[in-house]
């Protein structure tokens, strides 16, 4: 598999973002410039989503097969002890990382994986039913969400306040899952599995469920005795499941004071510079 694609914007320590399932790195676009401003922020697409290829025949998209991917860009980039902030799949990502490297610090965003045993059917069938739109009826999409009614019907689920998104934003979305190679494939991966922590991480992990996010619910896929022992919670009132779009500065703020916890947080060296990098070719950045 070819390297992954990713944005790279800021200075300080290293944060690295990760997106959900039949997201990009561009779901992180909302918050990046302020992260910016204190930290070296890199933003990946995991494999098939965005701009980075699939992984090849034979080998699962499971979270830890997208966390060892990830912790190969990492090396790549000699990046060390990073800050790890994740989304969605990409929180259950984020965990089986901090499992296979030191990091300073794990921020969760609607994490996935915290169920007992397999996907809630519930959540399976709305993610089947939002790649089968996505792929079939992406012009319909796209034009109902040019209205604020619209934009509540497409995004209701997903995102706590819909009309806060603009109607650029949620094309942007629809065609993020449209376009994920690696969606079908990542999702079958997940039926069958769910996160439960081993030993403790070393580092700080601060949970947080936006309260209007209707993907994940609370009985079926918020069981918080599976995270890391000496995991904190925090509040997202008024988000959705993808909190970045509805309540940047509220998400700016949560990873702010999650990473201020990490011990390393004190000590951490400066990157220098300031201005974006985007990987465009595997041979370089």
């Amino acid at each position: 598999m070819e390297s992954l694609r990713f944005s790279r914007r800021g200075a300080g320590p290293s944060l690295v973002l990760i997106h959900g399932l039949g997201s990009s790195r561009a779901a992180w676009d909302p918050v990046v410039p302020q992260l910016a401003e204190r930290f070296d922020v890199i933003a990946p697409d995991l494999p098939g989503f965005g701009e980075s290829e699939a992984l090849g025949p034979g080998d699962e998209p499971h979270p830890g097969r997208l966390a060892a991917a990830v912790a190969d860009l990492l090396d790549e980039l000699h990046i060390d002890r990073p800050h790890l902030v994740g989304n969605s799949v990409g929180g259950w990502v984020s965990l089986e990382l901090a499992a296979l490297r030191p990091v300073s610090s794990v921020t969760l965003l609607s994490p996935a994986g915290l169920w007992p045993r397999g996907v809630p059917l519930y959540s399976l069938a709305s993610l089947r039913i939002t790649r089968w739109a996505s792929l079939h009826a992406a012009g319909l999409l796209s034009r109902l969400v040019a209205h604020r009614v619209g934009r509540i019907l497409v995004l209701g689920q997903t995102h706590g306040r819909p009309t806060h998104v603009t109607p650029d934003q949620a094309r942007a979305s629809i065609e993020a899952i449209r376009t994920a190679r690696g969606f079908d494939a990542a999702l079958a991966a997940t039926v069958h599995r769910h996160y439960s922590a081993g030993r403790a991480l070393g580092a700080p992990v601060t949970v947080s469920f936006g309260s209007r996010d209707l993907l994940l619910l609370p009985r079926q896929s918020r069981h918080l005795e599976q995270l890391p022992p000496g995991a904190r919670t925090a509040a997202l009132p008024g988000c959705g499941h993808v909190a970045m779009l509805d309540c940047p500065a509220a998400v700016v703020s949560l990873i702010n004071a999650s990473t201020a916890a990490s011990p390393q947080a004190s000590s951490e060296p400066q990157r220098n510079g300031g201005s974006p990098v985007h990987r465009s070719a595997t041979s370089g950045q």
